[in-house]
């Protein structure tokens, strides 16, 4: 298999909608010690070039990216599960003054957690 066919199939196993906003651009497969997984995936985003919908209206300017944040999702067969999120961070020109403003993360990661919203929840069911 080659690169792109390995990416098509990790698109399989993101979390729904997250695809909407980030493009996949790598993945590591690192040996871990842990006595259930044998290796921690690690899969590279970066968020697409797409200013927040609110701010369409508004003069901006992209301004780079913000550090990634590693947040942990569903294991798969034998690896633990990483995203790398990396976010970009805009200028916007609001009420003539300019602001730095990025998209949200609660449509991805469960409040106050490293975890992916659909992986939080189904902990969450397994603890009732």
């Amino acid at each position: 298999m080659n690169k792109e066919t390995d990416l098509s199939l990790l698109k399989l196993f993101l979390p729904e909608g997250l695809l909407t906003f980030f493009n996949v651009v790598g993945f590591d497969k690192k040996p871990i010690k842990d006595p259930l997984y044998v290796n921690r995936l690690i899969i590279y985003l970066e968020e697409k070039k797409e200013i927040p919908e609110a701010y369409k209206n508004h003069q901006y300017k992209a301004s780079g990216f913000m550090e990634p944040r590693i947040i942990d999702d569903y294991p798969i067969r034998d690896n633990l599960v990483s995203l790398s999120l990396k976010r970009r961070r805009w200028d916007v020109l609001v009420d003539e003054k300019w602001i730095k403003v990025s998209r949200s993360w609660e449509d991805f990661i469960a409040q106050g957690t490293r975890l992916s919203k659909e992986f939080a929840d189904f902990l969450k069911e397994g603890n009732r």
